[in-house]
């Protein structure tokens, strides 16, 4: 008997190094985060060099942006079940791998064909990276105060890594070639992988029965068709047959995903979790957080160049106080939460960002940074408050065991939801913004049609004019813009006040009821203590 109780005694210590070190596995797992959040948007700063030196055609270069997000959006709901059933962290560390070897394979990528290629690879190291995280997180960390916790600070480094991205681009691509911004991967890949298998705990969901393989890859598909297709809206080609048949392709087979999931004993996705109230509002608000902000986002970066003429440089720096407002409410988000309780908080969080978008159409055709500080530090404070909310009342409603397809349904979520704003809010900027160049005083009208797609393309056609006339369009585009700003702003803030009504679903209170402790050495303690 003294044998077996040293044995239990020496499991019962491993298990307190083991509860310790879920905050050490907190930072392996930011680490991943901000590596994947850093090259989302590490890559927009290196087009005009890849372009340079590459010379893509235009198709080439859409797709050489655009295949990892879409290919990332795609596989999410794949990879996040499939971590489900063979382990989490094992999906981690083979996305660890992927992600590594796409990264040189990128770097050193002697045509657009194979850059394309490398991109999309790296969207499904992405995949499998970006679900297993928030998974791990739910199986870590049990207790429900800890978790939002952990989820705030996980918040917080996706902030900054969207912010990094182009600034971190921006310094490689003065010092070195457009490659660089893909090798800086490599090293911390290196670095990962062994921290990630000596530190990581592998959990898993309900294994019984056996993987929908073809259901996963009917999600994969149709969100595939479904996302192109709403990017390809967002890029002005609603009419398009390359714009109506994926959407329609993808919408159909999502159908037929979401009936054979019903049907089945043993579904890739419990589609009962959307019955929860909390659940699917969260879900909601996420979706509809990132379509009233995402295409604003677009459109401050081209009001901060084009129309106050800032450098690339200068504008990531004005938009960074946004960034640090979303660090700040990460981090003070889990004791909001307990404070407040999931619907005054995702309610509030709404309503400050919708306060802060109308505080925005102030801006005019003259720089004022006073105001923009003060917009942009609400902006980033209300729209992290919100998704921070969002995101851990979805993460705690899911069984444990479904962690991973939550994860994923969340992310996929916010992808979708973020398309789509770049569609809506682009459709309504180019409505109200093109009417204002219909008759300038001396511009032809092919010149004005040519220059109301966008404000970079009228600055080109005025620059072509020249004189008199130049400088009247140039105005011209310049005061139309501004207009389609403020009627977006106001676009963006009715649905922002509409995602207030609905997070009234929410929970009053944040429930923490006690859970089982699922780090692996925790459950050999509880044996060893049976066996005593």
């Amino acid at each position: 008997m003294s044998g077996t109780t040293a044995a239990a005694a020496r499991l019962r210590r491993r298990a307190a190094g083991a509860g310790a070190n879920r905050w050490v596995v907190l930072i392996v797992l930011c680490a991943s985060l901000l590596l994947v959040a850093v090259d989302a948007t590490v890559l927009h700063v290196a087009v005009p060099a890849v372009t340079e030196d590459l010379r893509p055609g235009a198709i080439e270069l859409l797709w050489i942006v655009d295949s990892y997000p879409l290919v990332c959006a795609s596989l999410l709901i794949l990879f996040g079940t499939l971590g489900d059933r063979v382990g989490r962290r094992r999906i981690l560390l083979l996305g660890y791998a992927l992600f590594g070897v796409a990264s040189a394979l990128a770097a050193l990528a002697p045509s657009p064909q194979v850059l394309i290629f490398a991109r999309a690879l790296l969207g499904v190291g992405g995949a499998m990276i970006m679900p297993a995280t928030l998974s791990l997180l739910r199986q870590v960390f049990p207790d429900r105060r800890e978790r939002a916790l952990a989820i705030g600070i996980w918040s917080a480094v996706a902030a900054v890594g969207a912010a990094v991205g182009p600034l971190l681009g921006g310094f490689l691509l003065e010092h070195f070639w457009w490659g660089s911004v893909f090798l800086v991967n490599i090293p911390l890949m290196l670095v990962s992988l062994p921290v990630g298998r000596l530190l990581l705990p592998e959990s898993t969901g309900d294994r019984d029965g056996p993987w929908d393989l073809v259901g996963a890859l009917l999600a994969a598909v149709g969100l595939f068709g479904v996302v192109l297709g709403v990017k390809r809206l967002g890029g002005g080609e609603a009419l398009s047959v390359l714009t109506v048949v994926p959407l329609v392709a993808g919408a159909a087979l999502l159908t037929v995903f979401v009936r054979r999931q019903r049907r089945r004993a043993y579904p890739l996705v419990d589609l009962s979790m959307f019955a929860r109230p909390a659940f699917s509002t969260s879900v909601g608000c996420i979706v509809l957080a990132m379509l009233a902000l995402v295409g604003l986002e677009l459109i401050a970066a081209q009001y901060l160049q084009l129309v106050l003429g800032l450098s690339p440089l200068q504008t990531g720096l004005r938009l960074l106080p946004l960034t640090f407002a979303a660090m700040a409410a990460g981090l003070a988000g889990a004791r909001m939460l307990r404070r407040f309780g999931p619907r005054r908080m995702v309610s509030a969080g709404f309503c400050l960002t919708a306060g802060a978008v109308v505080v925005l159409t102030a801006m005019g055709t003259r720089d004022n940074p006073g105001l923009l500080l003060f917009g942009f530090v609400l902006l980033g404070f209300g729209l992290e408050t919100t998704l921070f909310g969002a995101y851990e009342s979805m993460l705690s409603e899911a069984p444990p065991e479904q962690a991973g397809g939550a994860a994923a349904i969340g992310e996929t979520s916010y992808q979708l939801g973020a398309g789509m704003g770049i569609a809506l809010l682009g459709t309504v900027m180019n409505a109200a913004y093109a009417p204002g160049l219909a008759n300038v005083p001396g511009v032809p009208a092919s010149a004005s049609e040519a220059a109301s797609h966008s404000l970079g393309e009228a600055y080109g056609v005025a620059a072509r004019l020249g004189g008199a006339a130049g400088g009247a369009l140039r105005r011209a585009a310049r005061d139309s813009f501004v207009h389609g700003l403020h009627v977006t702003l106001l676009v963006s803030a009715g649905l922002l006040l509409l995602g207030a009504v609905m997070a009234l679903r929410l929970p009053r209170a944040m429930q923490c009821e006690a859970a089982p402790v699922e780090l692996p050495a925790q459950r050999e303690t509880e044996r060893s203590r049976v066996s005593a």
